[in-house]
């Protein structure tokens, strides 16, 4: 007899769980990151899923449909972004059809948007920062906000109701009016997610990952000093680094805390920076390792479980990580080709050894 999709969510959330609670699982929970996979099967261009709500819809419906793993990864929250970064003129990202090939998946401009002498600005104030300065370098149609006064400035009405003035302004309201078109676009973005995720439930299919969260060096690095800008920070400004990193510890762990109020516990952690061809073991201890585990202990004392993605070799590093609570998190590595069997001996040791 046919399961109940009832039946088939909570045994793949069961499993899943039991596998996280190093318990024996009924068999070994499958989870897969398609990409642009679904698209491709479904003969539509990569850029066609990114703009088309219908076409993705339905070419990741079929995929999980007709490859059934155990949990599902939402498409709209990750790939329908096209004319919220079209309508934005977002420089971070070149994307299909907008400098990739419409077969190409996005990539990433790397720079650096927060400049070495502003440490102290963001610091300060990040969410003055954001506003005033950082936004302006990654989204063109935010270029105006650089000439709005510092938000902690308006404050009551005798200590800054004037400085209302500065949105009195033809770029300003041309900022705005862009704002509310953005604003549109990413309400259907969150109705299609809503939508999906409705759907992979009638189905009888749970979610991968209900929040997610990064690294709070990797946030510094990837989105606001660059890969360089980090790299050289650590040995001409290893005290600012920290400073950003705990600034920004709590941010993180808020934005990782967003997967309960979805009914859900797992939040994905892509790691980036915190890998041996990227920094020693001692910087690793000194600016990656010590505000993420408090970010994954954090998570935990919530009772949520982090899965951590390690996109690179961290070999060097492996007794460090794993010094978290048994049982509560996942850490999912994706070592070189040539490591793999290397990786797997010296992680069956670890866990042997640790648990």
């Amino acid at each position: 007899m046919e399961k109940a999709p009832e039946q088939l969510y909570q045994e793949r959330e069961k499993r899943t769980h039991d596998a996280i609670q190093l318990q024996v699982p009924d068999r070994v929970p499958i989870m897969s990151l398609f990409g642009f996979f679904p698209a491709r099967y479904a003969g539509i261009t990569f850029e066609e899923a990114m703009y088309d709500y219908d076409k993705m819809m339905k070419a990741w419906v079929d995929a999980t449909v007709e490859f059934q793993p155990d949990m599902y990864e939402n498409p709209f929250t990750i790939r329908y972004l096209g004319q919220i970064m079209e309508t934005l003129d977002f420089k971070q990202l070149k994307w299909p059809g907008h400098g990739c090939d419409v077969m190409t998946s996005y990539q990433y401009i790397e720079g650096e948007y927060m400049k070495a002498d502003e440490y102290d600005a963001f610091l300060f104030d990040p969410s003055d920062f954001m506003v005033r300065t950082y936004w302006p370098r990654v989204f063109g149609a935010f270029d105006p906000f650089k000439n709005l006064p510092p938000i902690h400035s308006i404050i009551t009405y005798y200590m800054g109701l004037g400085a209302f003035a500065a949105f009195d302004s033809p770029e300003i309201e041309s900022a705005l009016e862009t704002l509310l078109k953005a604003a549109k676009e990413a309400k259907r973005l969150i109705g299609g997610a809503m939508e999906y995720a409705e759907r992979m439930k009638q189905l009888g299919f749970p979610p991968q990952f209900g929040g997610l969260s990064q690294s709070p060096f990797d946030t510094l690095s990837d989105f606001f000093r660059g890969t360089k800008g980090a790299m050289l920070d650590m040995f001409r400004h290893p005290d600012k680094i920290l400073e950003a990193c705990e600034k920004l510890l709590p941010i993180m762990l808020q934005i990782g805390l967003s997967a309960k109020s979805r009914g859900h516990r797992r939040v994905f952690i892509p790691l980036h920076k915190g890998l041996d061809g990227f920094m020693s073991p001692e910087q690793f201890n000194t600016f990656f390792w010590p505000t993420l585990r408090k970010l994954i202990l954090g998570l935990i004392d919530e009772g949520l479980n982090p899965f951590l993605l390690w996109e690179g070799d961290c070999t060097s590093r492996l007794e460090t990580i794993a010094d978290i609570p048994k049982g509560k998190a996942v850490y999912w590595f994706e070592p070189p080709f040539y490591n793999v069997h290397r990786h797997a001996r010296r992680c069956e040791g670890l866990l042997q050894k640790a648990y």
